[in-house]
């Protein structure tokens, strides 16, 4: 059937828009008038090709999930129907893609889905960590304390990752910056020395012959070493798809000399604030840490988890696994420990989490000042070295001259 787009007003007052399968405009208002909104606008859906395929295969922006569950939090605490907060929050997403992934839960649960079984269907938006904690809310009947924590672990988790990425950014534009400028004085530089210097006939030092055989393979094999470069990329790329490429990858990432150690606390501060939400919400420790390696981010952790998972199952205990993994520091493998034999795990993770996201925050500052006279020294050295080469030939002239 073909599909139109509608904009209306619900039963509370709120203003909605969405899309449905329908046979006419008349059938489409129709299915409208049964869902209590009262209909402003129906138009058939024009199709837009591959740009529409393309947004609808995108992810929703984490900050989107975040207000949405904080705003969904705060309406089902004022007494709101499910159905009325969806279509609520459907009509004011920030995001196109987002309002038609909350208008299709919308629809499901109208059907008779429950919530979680509908967001389930949206792996792009709702992960697996959220979707189980929705279904903990709606079994308990605590659904908008589950979402309020979960706003806040989404607010925690992006506060997070936005430090490391700013981290990262400056070192990253130094490094653009650097192979812009030495890829240019070696590919429009170079050349015009290396033709006054062979018009004079002046013997060449080493450095300088260096540097324009460097200068003459980037001329004349640019095209060759690019697509050298593009090969080995896709090799690593086809390379970390496989299981075994993956665990090399993250285990070198945690063993690497200054980043591995943020890494870890990154790891750390992930795997014990999301199991801590977990087992705070009521969900079965087993369930949790299955759900927590999962959204992990590094293959080692996630081997670790799973490992601690199944000595529960075997009856014994959640630390000595970790332990074992060597991922974890003693204090976490102590904490864990303490709250297994005090029943405070959630209590314990909790505070490790808060720790370890200070530890991180600490070692973003401390890496961004270490790297700024790193990456000037080593900018200094490149581009100092390749004037210094050039300049040599003109001071053996001058010093022949005297």
């Amino acid at each position: 059937m073909p599909m139109f787009v509608y904009r209306g007003v619900a039963a509370g007052g709120a203003q909605v828009r969405g899309e449905l399968e329908a046979q006419d405009p008349r059938g489409a208002a129709r299915q409208l008038r049964d869902r209590q909104i009262r209909v402003i606008n129906v138009s058939p859906k024009r199709e837009a090709g591959l740009k529409v395929g393309f947004r609808l295969g995108g992810r929703v922006k984490g900050k989107h999930i975040a207000v949405f569950s904080r705003q969904f939090s705060t309406m089902i605490s004022a007494g709101l129907p499910l159905v009325q907060c969806l279509e609520a929050l459907a009509s004011q997403a920030e995001s196109k893609r987002f309002e038609e992934i909350i208008t299709k839960i919308a629809d499901d649960v109208k059907g008779g889905s429950t919530l979680s079984d509908a967001m389930r269907k949206h792996p792009k938006a709702f992960n697996e960590l959220y979707v189980n904690l929705v279904k903990v809310g709606e079994t308990g009947g605590v659904l908008d304390t589950v979402l309020n924590r979960l706003s806040g672990y989404l607010e925690k988790a992006m506060a997070l990752r936005q430090k490391v990425r700013m981290a990262m950014l400056y070192p990253a534009t130094v490094l653009f910056v650097a192979v812009v400028v030495v890829a240019f004085i070696l590919a429009f530089v170079i050349p015009v020395f290396a033709g006054v210097y062979a018009r004079v006939g002046v013997e060449l030092p080493l450095p300088t012959r260096v540097v324009i055989l460097l200068s003459n393979m980037i001329r004349q094999y640019s095209l060759l070493v690019l697509a050298g470069f593009v090969g080995l990329v896709f090799l690593i790329r086809a390379y970390y798809k496989t299981e075994s490429g993956k665990l090399l990858v993250h285990r070198l990432v945690l063993r690497a000399p200054v980043l591995g150690g943020l890494i870890r606390k990154i790891a750390v501060a992930r795997f014990t604030r999301t199991l801590s939400v977990l087992l705070g919400a009521g969900v079965p420790i087993l369930d949790g840490l299955a759900i927590t390696a999962k959204t992990a981010g590094n293959r080692v952790v996630e081997n670790a988890v799973m490992a601690a998972r199944t000595s529960i199952t075997a009856g014994q205990t959640v630390s000595a696994p970790l332990k074992e993994s060597g991922v974890f520091p003693p204090m976490v493998i102590q904490m864990v420990s303490v709250g297994e034999q005090t029943g405070a795990m959630e209590s314990m993770l909790s505070k490790v989490a808060d720790y370890y996201e200070e530890e991180v925050d600490t070692a973003v500052a401390g890496l961004t000042s270490l790297l700024e006279p790193v990456l000037i020294v080593f900018l200094g050295v490149v581009v100092g070295g390749i004037v210094v080469a050039m300049y040599l030939p003109i001071f053996r002239l001058i010093t022949v001259i005297k």
